[in-house]
């Protein structure tokens, strides 16, 4: 008996022994996990925040600008901005990297152009929101400019709309809209031709439906009439097109991008990013790999934290709008601002 008592205890001991030595190997393996998983999360948000470049705009253009928007004071508990904000946009035709070149970015001397350009009025409360378009071959008023390298550019009176950014850069694109609106820009974000082809595909695509066919030599791209679900390339074709449809002016490859802009917050608002880790992450990678925004954007929480505030916004709150134009007098290929539309326009984005 003794013996079998002892052999009794050396099992029951020996049985500890390995829930112990498994608990402690589940206790390391969990550990591992939660390291890794940090470690991870840690390199992610290095890796998104690194991405993202920026230029400080308020620096270089100090004081001589209109005045911010006046906002109510809010009682909400929420962290999250809830002001009203008019932030400018911009589509870049940069021919920096392979992909840009092969997408038909940049002219053939290699200096990059606001293809796009949108003002995006969001209301207070930031449930509500209109963008305007300004149509490239506008004539305007260019104002002088600081360079970068010192020094400023010249005023200029009925040039380009799109020449200030190929002169000057985001700082000039900024003060000539301005100057053209009397409007505070809040914030500034420009996105080239990859990284608006590679967001559109890192959210699955884009459904947009056109009402006349569309063939365009220069933006190669061939579609009929209807509903389609466009990747990434063919919907950077769509915002790109112009001889293609309509008159084939500015005007009617307008219309093409509103159309986008009002796809993309449908196709944003039924992707449940949260519940996919690995979309999350594509999307966020493609967005802050070729954004430029203002220094107010230059981090991820400050990008997390406009997005967050704008999540109430979608394509039926959305208003989408053309600056007020008609030819120019001198120049029948080119259009100025229609007064008094424009300005009465300008007046309720203040």
């Amino acid at each position: 008996m003794p013996d079998e008592g002892r052999r009794a205890g050396r099992a029951r001991w020996a049985g500890w022994a390995n829930r112990s030595r498994l608990l402690r190997a589940a206790g390391i393996a969990v550990g591992c996990v939660l390291v890794v998983s940090a470690v991870g999360a840690a390199w992610a948000y290095w890796h998104l925040n690194h991405n993202i470049r920026s230029v400080d705009i308020d620096g270089a253009l100090g004081d001589d600008r209109p005045a911010r928007g006046m906002t109510t004071p809010t009682t909400s508990a929420s962290p999250l901005p809830s002001g009203a904000l008019n932030i400018l946009v911009l589509g870049s035709d940069s021919r920096d990297g392979e992909r840009n070149k092969e997408l038909g970015g940049g002219s053939t001397e290699g200096a990059a152009r606001s293809d796009t350009a949108m003002i995006i009025h969001v209301d207070e409360g930031r449930s509500e929101a209109t963008v305007v378009s300004i149509p490239r071959d506008t004539l305007v008023t260019r104002p002088s400019c600081p360079r970068a390298e010192g020094g400023s550019t010249a005023q200029a009176q009925g040039v380009m709309f799109n020449s200030a950014y190929a002169l000057g850069g985001p700082v000039c694109a900024v003060k000539t809209v301005e100057t053209l609106t009397d409007v505070r820009m809040d914030h500034y974000i420009e996105i080239d031709f990859a990284g608006f082809a590679d967001l559109v595909d890192a959210l699955g695509g884009v459904t947009v439906t056109t009402e006349e066919d569309i063939s365009d030599e220069d933006s190669h791209l061939e579609l009929e009439a209807g509903t389609h679900h466009l990747d990434g390339t063919e919907a950077l074709a769509l915002a790109r097109t112009r001889h293609g449809i309509g008159d084939g002016s500015d005007l009617g490859r307008i219309g093409l991008q509103q159309k986008l802009v009002k796809a993309l917050l449908d196709q944003v608002s039924s992707t449940d990013l949260l519940t996919s880790p690995a979309r999350l992450y594509r999307v966020a990678d493609a967005l802050t790999s070729s954004l430029i925004t203002d220094t107010g954007l230059n981090s991820l929480t400050e990008l997390m934290d406009l997005g967050q505030s704008l999540q109430s916004l979608s394509s039926t709150t959305t208003e989408t709008v053309t600056m007020p134009v008609v030819p120019a007098p001198w120049d029948r290929n080119r259009v100025v601002a229609q007064e008094p539309e424009a300005g009465e326009l300008w007046e309720s984005l203040r």
